[in-house]
């Protein structure tokens, strides 16, 4: 089974904790496959469109080493990074010990270390939230928002070709129209996003797809890109909280 299988299947037999195929083994490659994606910033402008965190407080949600940390917290009133994998939580710390309003905490989506209501923005890019199986993230994620605050979940897209091809090669019993139908009943608006990712060099690329895919289709996908980069699809999921209205006693019309 690949690794990508093993990750679907554990989130569907709701493991408490799962392990990341990639980042928890290779770091140092995770980090050059990070700093390669969406190269046109054309993610974080979405996110900025559909969560603006300017001046809120932030989650990460699965946030492993905390590469996106920085960038939220450029701008963010408060960052919290949250993360299961305890060398992970470690190189998080040392990312942003220079940085007063950001701090990383030990985690699962499942069991998050913050109290109700304390977040204005939940950030997840894809980490845990794979489709059914995901309910008590989902409720997790929903109880530590405040009213108005803003779930976003960053997922590929496997209908987006190339990588969305090496994706279901990867993963033949993965049904993307079932997964965006779970979204919808849960009441997440979906936008679709096309970037770029670039490297420095051939040997950057190949690496970082070793540790995508299975031996077999990191091979096809050396060939099928001839160059250092090629285009990666997402899906931006968004799901606001509820505001209400609480009518009290001192409030409420007179009659």
């Amino acid at each position: 089974m690949s690794r990508a299988r093993e990750r679907l299947a554990a989130v569907r037999r709701g493991v408490e904790t799962l392990p990341s195929p990639n980042i928890w083994h290779w770091p140092d490659v995770y980090e050059v496959e990070n700093r390669a994606q969406d190269v046109h910033d054309d993610l974080w402008r979405v996110l900025g469109s559909v969560a603006d965190w300017a001046g809120r407080d932030v989650l990460d949600i699965g946030c492993g080493s905390g590469f996106h940390l920085p960038r939220f917290a450029a701008t963010a009133r408060h960052v919290t990074g949250v993360e299961p994998h305890e060398p992970l939580v470690g190189l998080a710390k040392d990312r942003v010990t220079m940085l007063p309003t950001v701090e990383v905490l030990t985690g699962s989506a499942q069991r998050l270390p913050l109290p109700d209501a304390s977040v204005d923005v939940a950030h997840a890019r894809t980490a845990y939230f794979f489709g059914p199986g995901c309910e008590q993230g989902l409720a997790e994620a929903e109880r530590v928002l405040r009213p108005g605050g803003v779930l976003v979940i960053v997922d590929l897209d496997v209908r987006h070709r190339p990588y969305g091809d090496w994706m279901r090669a990867d993963l033949p019993d993965y049904d993307p129209v079932e997964v965006d139908r779970f979204f919808e009943r849960m009441g997440f608006d979906r936008r679709s996003v096309e970037t770029r990712w670039r490297f420095a060099d051939r040997a950057s690329l190949e690496s970082v797809l070793r540790i995508e895919f299975s031996a077999r289709v990191a091979e096809r996908a050396a060939r099928d890109v001839p160059g250092l980069e090629f285009p990666v699809g997402y899906r931006v999921l968004t799901r606001q909280k509820p505001t209400g209205l609480l009518i009290t006693q001192s409030t409420a019309p007179r009659t």
